[in-house]
């Protein structure tokens, strides 16, 4: 995307998926000062919240593990009101901001609530909802955050999560190439292997979906003021060199070229969807199995009939 940024300081490992953990913490800063959460993460909510009549458990405590900037809180009580609402924010920039909003909710103080912190994770009591709307693709260590979902989660409950697909913002691929400028976003994690990991991590029955959005925009500066507002490019590939003026109006001009027969600009972007279950745990069996022939016998001889 377009967000200035420092040298990239890349996450161990060679994945496409890593991101650069100092622009992360960069992001999570000024997002954490905007007026509201991130204009899409609100309609991605809503979605998400759609598919919960699908699932039939009424959980008795759901934990909302992007709270700040997850847009989710009226709609989880709605969904279910006699819950204990918790919530859980891994990132310290983003804890004051959502504190501070369920500090300001007139129901929780009407019902003496407290402040519902779950300060790490896995969460304990277990929880028979976790909800994860739109944070999945800001993960700096995925296979590890799911094994803390699977902990959090009691028998029986269910995780169910939201985040942006790699081929979200496509269309900048090839207009970031053919400028030398890096990538313009990171390769966020396919569903399919989301889904490999949730398994590999002791979930059950994961369900996978995704959604494609085009967006459009009639101007080259707002398009750009909408993808600050969802978050700067935390790719560790991305252009790590200064950006002036000059570069921005190149960027304009060059985001200007994303016309389509209506003359308006377009980006695609995809939705991933999932949710799984936490099954009881199954018991270990040996390959091998020593039984003695004694054994076998009495066994034998309490299944016949009495005479």
């Amino acid at each position: 995307m377009s967000e200035p940024a420092s040298t990239p300081t890349s996450n161990k490992g060679p994945r496409p998926q890593d991101l650069d953990a100092a622009a992360l913490r960069h992001q999570a800063r000024r997002l954490a000062r905007a007026e509201q959460p991130p204009w899409l993460h609100a309609e991605v909510a809503r979605r998400m919240a759609e598919r919960l009549s699908f699932i039939k458990l009424q959980p008795a405590r759901v934990l909302d593990t992007s709270p700040a900037l997850g847009a989710s809180a009226e709609l989880l009580r709605l969904a279910y009101p006699n819950a204990e609402m918790l919530w859980h924010e891994a990132d310290p920039a983003l804890v004051e901001r959502a504190a501070s909003a369920r500090a300001l909710n007139w129901w929780r103080k009407l019902r003496g609530a407290g402040s519902g912190q779950v300060a790490a994770l896995p969460a304990t009591p277990a929880v028979e909802l976790l909800w994860s709307n739109m944070a999945l693709h800001a993960c700096l260590e995925l296979p590890a955050l799911l094994g803390q979902w699977q902990a959090s989660i009691a028998v029986g409950g269910f995780v169910m999560f939201s985040c942006l697909g790699p081929d979200s913002f496509v269309e900048l691929r090839p207009l970031y190439a053919r400028n030398s400028w890096g990538r313009p976003a990171p390769d966020w994690w396919d569903m399919h292997d989301i889904g490999d990991l949730l398994l590999k991590a002791g979930f059950a029955d994961p369900v996978m979906d995704q959604e494609r959005l085009r967006l459009t925009w009639a101007s080259p500066e707002s398009l750009l003021g909408d993808l600050r507002a969802l978050g700067g490019n935390v790719a560790p590939a991305r252009f790590a060199g200064l950006r002036g003026r000059s570069w921005q109006r190149r960027l304009l001009a060059e985001l200007d070229t994303l016309r389509d027969a209506e003359g308006r600009l377009v980006l695609t972007l995809e939705l991933v969807f999932g949710h799984a279950f936490k099954a009881a745990p199954r018991l270990a069996v040996a390959a091998q199995t020593h039984v003695s022939v004694d054994a076998m016998r009495a066994t034998l001889r309490k299944g016949r009939p009495e005479r």
